[in-house]
């Protein structure tokens, strides 16, 4: 259950450049790569340490960090090609990505949904109004009749 949004390809130019307001909802991002020898050395030695960042190789396709929100909807799309590796980091630290010191440590809960600025359920609910929280006219402790238990 994971987001993915909006779609905007940036050119090369301006592929540090991230607009954070538009990526709002950002979860967690896979990066496509072709065979640039700085992001090569990213994705074998640095994609490993960040948590919520997986590799999906497409052959022939430009290098791209491919930014998704919770239900791995596209938010946005950052070129890489003409980027170096500390560039790289930098972008996914300004992202805020949660980079372990090795690949093998756990992660700390409060980074569990990193880069989210929520988790999953705490965005669902911002979508769905929660019946729990019906208002009604009488609101006297005695039970109404009229109330109805959707919930139920």
């Amino acid at each position: 259950m994971w987001l993915i949004a909006l779609a905007a390809l940036l050119h090369c130019a301006s592929a540090h450049d991230v607009d954070l307001k538009g990526v709002d909802g950002l979860a967690k991002a896979r990066v496509e790569l072709n065979r640039l020898r700085e992001v090569k050395a990213f994705v074998t030695q640095d994609i490993p340490l960040y948590h919520n960042l997986v590799m999906k190789h497409i052959p022939g396709a430009d290098p791209e960090l491919v930014l998704l929100n919770h239900h791995f909807e596209e938010l946005d799309r950052i070129a890489l090609s003409d980027m170096t590796r500390s560039e790289i980091n930098e972008l996914l630290g300004k992202l805020g990505f949660y980079k372990k010191a090795q690949p093998e440590d756990e992660v700390p809960e409060e980074f569990r949904f990193s880069p989210a600025k929520n988790g999953p359920l705490k965005e669902e609910q911002a979508y769905k109004p929660s019946s729990a929280s019906l208002v009604t006219e009488n609101t006297s402790s005695e039970p109404s009749a009229e109330v109805q238990h959707t919930d139920l």
